[in-house]
């Protein structure tokens, strides 16, 4: 799954969020609903905005069941950086 990483204030871990659209059975229309998932991040490589691919893995913590495998774009910086 690629998504957008949302947190990355933990050590090795980082939040992503997918974003995905849904027919909704009632109006026929496509909405958008939205998931987090913890993943396991080694370096700490990773930073908020960043599009980063997460695969499924073993269990790692309580909450923690995905690894990121690869980014895919990295996040505009302010400042120049």
């Amino acid at each position: 799954m690629v998504g957008r990483v949302a947190s990355d204030k933990m050590d090795k871990t980082v939040v992503v969020e997918v974003v995905r659209y849904k027919l909704d059975p009632v109006y026929r229309k496509y909405v958008r609903a939205r998931t987090r998932y913890k993943a396991h991040d080694e370096k700490n490589e990773y930073r908020v905005g960043d599009r980063v691919e997460i695969v499924e893995h073993r269990p790692l913590s309580r909450e923690k069941r995905w690894k990121v495998a690869r980014l895919v774009e990295r996040a505009e910086r302010e400042g120049g950086q």
